[in-house]
C-alpha cells in the first residue's frame, strides 16, 4: 500500500509540475477569424504550440472580441494580454515612426513595402523595447485604394463624402480632399457602411471583401497608395518568462509566421479583387487626373511626415530609398 502511495503521489508531483511548466497566453486581434491576418496567426499559434512541445498555449480572441482594435497595444504593456496583433500606423499620433508606412506613395509594392520594413524595423523595436513590449513580426496588407458609393474621376469628386479613417494618415487624406473623416475599426466597418455613418473609404481588397463593400458602394479605385502592416507582439515579461528553449522557438516561429504572411498577402491581392468584381463592383486604376492628385497629396504628406518624425524620420527614409 505505502508503495501504491508513493507512486500515486509522485504521479501526482510529476502532474503538477507538468501543469505548472505549461504557459497561457491570450492574444488580442482586431480581425475576423476568417482574415488572412487571422489565419496566419492561428498558424503561427499551432507552430509555437509544437515547437515548445506543449509548453505554450496562445488563445487567440478575433474580431475586438477581448479588446477593441485601439485598446490592444495597451493591453500587451500592461499584462492584460501577452501577447498581440495591431495594425501600427494606428498608434501614429503617439509616435510619428508608427506611421512610416502609411505615408502615401513611399512604398507602392510588396517589394518596397519590404525594403521599407527593413529600414524601420530597428526603430520599431527600439520604441516597443522602451515600452516593455517585443516586436514578434509583421504583414503588410494589399497595396490601399478608395472605395465609393459614386464615381471618382479627380480629389474634387471626393468632397463631402463621409469616408471612414482608420489612422491619422487617413484621416489627414480626408481633410485634404475635403472629405469628412469619420474614424471607425474594421470590425465596425460593415455596419457603419449599412448605416450611412459612412460612403467612401480607403482600404485595401481585404477589407473590402471581408466587409461585403459591395452590398453599400458599387467603386474600388486601386489606387495602390500604400501596404500598412500589422505587427505581432509579445510583453517582454511574458517574453522573458519563458525557458530559453521556449523564447528560442517562438523567435524561430515568428520569423517563419513573417515569410508566410506577405507571401500570402501578396497572392491573395488579385484574388480580393477579383472577388469585389465578381460580386457587382466596378475595379480599376485612378484616372490620370486622380493619380495626379493622389500624388500631390503623398509629396505633402511624406514632407509633413518627416517632419513630425525628425532625425529617425529621416533616417528610414534615407535608408530606406538607398536599398
Amino acid at each position: 500500500m505505502k508503495l501504491i502511495h508513493a507512486t500515486a503521489v509522485a504521479l501526482g508531483l510529476c502532474i503538477a509540475a507538468g501543469a505548472a511548466a505549461q504557459t497561457k497566453w491570450d492574444m488580442p486581434t482586431a480581425y475576423p477569424a476568417t482574415n488572412f491576418h487571422t489565419e496566419n496567426i492561428m498558424q503561427f499559434v499551432a507552430d509555437v504550440d509544437k515547437a515548445t512541445g506543449g509548453k505554450v498555449k496562445i488563445t487567440v480572441h478575433a474580431n475586438a472580441s477581448l479588446f477593441k482594435a485601439n485598446e490592444i497595444k495597451r493591453a500587451v504593456q500592461t499584462e492584460q494580454a501577452q501577447i498581440g496583433e495591431i495594425l501600427i500606423s494606428a498608434y501614429s499620433n503617439e509616435d510619428p515612426v508608427f506611421g512610416a508606412d502609411s505615408i502615401p506613395f513611399l512604398a507602392t509594392s510588396y517589394t518596397d513595402a519590404s525594403k521599407l520594413w527593413k529600414a524601420s524595423r530597428k526603430a520599431l523595436q527600439d520604441r516597443f523595447a522602451k515600452q516593455g513590449m517585443r516586436v514578434l513580426y509583421a504583414v503588410p496588407w494589399p497595396p490601399q485604394g478608395i472605395y465609393s458609393n459614386k464615381p471618382i474621376a479627380s480629389i474634387a469628386d471626393m468632397k463631402g463624402l463621409k469616408m471612414r479613417t482608420y489612422n491619422p494618415a487617413t484621416s489627414r487624406i480626408a481633410e485634404l480632399a475635403g472629405a469628412q473623416p469619420v474614424t471607425i475599426q474594421a470590425a465596425e466597418l460593415a455596419q457603419a457602411m449599412a448605416t450611412g455613418a459612412v460612403n467612401a473609404n480607403i482600404t485595401s481588397g481585404a477589407t473590402g471583401y471581408d466587409s461585403k463593400a459591395w452590398e453599400q458602394v458599387k467603386y474600388f479605385y486601386d489606387a495602390q497608395a500604400w501596404l500598412p502592416k500589422n505587427i505581432v507582439f509579445v510583453n517582454e515579461k511574458a517574453f522573458a518568462a519563458l525557458d530559453k528553449a521556449s523564447q528560442d522557438a517562438v523567435l524561430k516561429v515568428a520569423t517563419e509566421a513573417e515569410s508566410r504572411g506577405w507571401k500570402v498577402s501578396e497572392e491573395k491581392t488579385k484574388w480580393y479583387l477579383e472577388q469585389l468584381t465578381k460580386n457587382g463592383m466596378t475595379v480599376a486604376p485612378p484616372s490620370p487626373a486622380l493619380a495626379g492628385d493622389l500624388k500631390k497629396i503623398g509629396d505633402t504628406m511624406t514632407a509633413d511626415w518627416i517632419k513630425q518624425a525628425g532625425p529617425d524620420g529621416q533616417a528610414i527614409v534615407d535608408a530606406y530609398k538607398k536599398m
